[in-house]
C-alpha cells in the first residue's frame, strides 16, 4: 500500500494541503473545535455506545466496532515537504477508522469494491448489476451482508459514533470530505485526489446536501468547492444541517 501515497503521486494534493499553513488561526480553532466537542461528545454518549455495543452483540456473533483502512490527509513531523516552524508537513496516508459494525462477522468487500469501481466511473449498468436493480440512489441498496440491527444503525447514522475517537485522535475532523478507501483511491482520476487535500470529516457537504443522490464526480465537486472555501463559519453551518440530514434521512437507505 506504501507505493499508493509517495509524495510524488500527490503534489498536486500537498500544495493546496500546504496553503494550510497560510490560514493557521483557522486551522488552529478548527483543530481545537474538533477536540472540545469530540471529547464532551464521547462523554455524553457514552451510554448510548455501549448500549448498541450491547445491542450489536446481542443481534450477531463479532465485535462491537468494525475497523478499516482510510484515507487522509494528515501533519506528520518529518514528512516530505516540510518548512513550518515545527518541522512538519502534509501527506497522504492511510489511518485507522472506526464505526459500528453493521455487517455480519468477517463479510467480504468484494461486492462494495465493485460497486465504487463502477461509482467512480459512473457506470450505470455495473452498479445496478451489483445492487440488483437499476436505481438513483447513489448505494448498495439490498447489501446482503448488513444484519437487522446493523441496517437501523446505518439509516439513523448511529454506526458514526466511534469516528468522535478517530477526531480526538487527529485522523479525522468534525467537518471535512468523507475518508476514502483505499481501493477507492486506486481508480481516481488526477483531479479526483484533489478531494483528499483537506482532513477527512464525520460530515460535510455532501452528507448535507446530497448524500446518495449525486454521482461520484459532483461529490468531488462539492468537496473540493469545500476545500477552496473552508472557514469556521462554513463549517459551523454544514454541522447544523447535519442533524436535519440524518432527520430526515436524505439520500439514505
Amino acid at each position: 500500500m506504501a507505493s499508493e501515497f509517495t509524495p510524488s503521486s500527490y503534489k498536486p494534493v500537498l500544495a493546496i494541503a500546504a496553503k494550510r499553513d497560510q490560514r493557521r488561526t483557522y486551522f488552529a480553532a478548527k483543530r481545537t473545535f474538533d477536540v472540545l466537542v469530540a471529547a464532551l461528545a464521547l462523554l455524553i454518549l457514552a451510554p448510548l455506545m455501549l448500549l448498541i455495543a450491547v445491542l450489536i452483540k446481542m443481534d450477531s456473533p463479532g465485535p462491537a466496532i468494525f475497523t478499516q483502512k482510510r484515507v487522509g490527509l494528515r501533519r506528520t513531523p518529518g514528512a516530505a515537504g516540510a518548512n513550518s516552524a515545527d518541522g512538519a508537513g502534509w501527506e497522504v496516508g492511510a489511518f485507522d477508522f472506526y464505526k459500528f459494525r453493521t455487517m455480519k462477522r468477517d463479510a467480504s468487500p468484494d461486492m462494495h469494491r465493485a460497486y465504487v469501481e463502477a461509482f467512480i466511473r459512473n457506470d450505470q449498468e455495473a452498479m445496478a448489476a451489483v445492487q440488483g436493480a437499476d436505481t438513483q440512489v447513489r448505494k448498495i441498496v439490498k447489501d446482503p451482508r448488513v444484519t437487522r440491527l446493523g441496517a437501523f444503525l446505518r439509516k439513523s447514522s448511529l454506526d458514526e459514533l466511534p469516528q468522535f475517537w478517530s477526531v480526538l485522535r487527529g485522523d479525522m475532523s468534525l467537518v471535512g470530505p468523507r475518508p476514502a478507501l483505499p481501493y477507492e483511491v486506486e481508480v481516481y482520476l488526477p483531479w479526483h485526489r484533489k478531494r483528499l487535500a483537506a482532513t477527512p470529516g464525520i460530515t460535510g457537504p455532501w452528507q448535507v446536501s446530497a448524500r446518495s443522490s449525486v454521482d461520484f464526480d459532483e461529490m468531488v465537486k462539492m468537496d473540493i468547492d469545500y476545500i477552496e472555501h473552508q472557514s469556521f463559519w462554513l463549517d459551523l453551518k454544514i454541522l447544523v444541517k447535519t442533524p436535519f440530514a440524518v432527520l430526515f434521512s436524505r439520500g439514505a437507505v
